[in-house]
């Protein structure tokens, strides 16, 4: 079958000149036309509310299940695109079993992982030396990735930036710095978000379908360059578009999880 890349309408023209009801009529237009969409969804700040730290976050009840009956929807083509790990990723909507790309596009399910190098490895040591001797400033540890938060010490910015430089440097130039909100994060350079929906797109059951891709965050405007560039969709979560690839928007993560849970009733 061949599947039309034409997007479905908003709802009126009205909505055309509304981020928020454009990207509300794109997402309650999905039971329609199921089988043209492909969806791509950040988690922390998108999916869930952000917290103070990583640990912090909740996972509303009801939420994964939600996510699969979409996912079921859709025909299977529905991926979470994360700066988390893929082992947290999975842990934090379990029992769910979803396709998921992690660290940025670094991890996807199912990739041999290769060790990590030594001078990466003294990088992490040193960074999370730093936030144990900067209380208020929180060490991430990812794996094949690292991050500094100060959401709790706001006026460390400064500081916590030089010490990711310092990390980049001897980590090496396999690793790039990514920042976020209140974040600073060394990562695997292969890649990004939008490299990462790429791959799923080059595979069933997202092969030949419009991409839809909904983030929060600095990390998720690499997706939404990416489907715009396809023809596709993408829904920034936040008050503003200002400085965004995204052409619709929704003003909270509570905002697109009513909208998850009226389209999957």
């Amino acid at each position: 079958m061949q599947i039309s890349q034409t997007p479905p309408p908003v709802a009126d023209r009205d909505s055309l000149a509304d981020p928020v009801a454009a990207a509300e009529a794109t997402l309650r237009s999905l039971p329609a036309v199921s089988e043209r969409w492909a969806m791509f969804l950040d988690i922390d700040g998108t999916l869930v509310d952000l917290a103070e730290s990583p640990d912090g976050i909740v996972v509303e009840e009801g939420l994964a299940a939600r996510l699969t009956r979409l996912s079921a929807l859709l025909g299977g083509a529905l991926a979470l695109v994360t700066g988390r790990s893929l082992a947290r990723a999975e842990a934090m909507f379990a029992p769910a079993c979803l396709p998921i790309a992690g660290l940025h596009g670094a991890e996807l399910r199912g990739a041999d992982q290769p060790p990590p190098p030594r001078d990466y490895l003294i990088a992490k040591a040193g960074a999370a030396h730093f936030a144990e001797r900067t209380p208020g400033v929180l060490f991430e540890d990812k794996g094949l990735a690292f991050a500094l938060h100060y959401r709790g010490l706001p006026q460390a910015e400064a500081e916590v930036r030089r010490e990711m430089e310092t990390a980049l440097a001897t980590a090496g130039s396999a690793f790039q710095l990514q920042s976020g909100k209140m974040v600073a994060e060394l990562r695997p350079a292969s890649g990004d978000k939008g490299t990462a929906i790429a791959a799923f797109l080059a595979q069933a059951p997202f092969r030949g379908r419009l991409p839809l891709a909904i983030g929060d965050d600095l990390t998720d405007e690499a997706m939404f360059r990416f489907v715009a560039d396809r023809g596709g969709r993408g829904i920034r979560i936040g008050p503003t578009l200002e400085d965004s690839a995204a052409t619709e928007r929704l003003p909270s993560p509570n905002a697109l999880r009513a909208l998850l849970a009226e389209i999957v009733r």
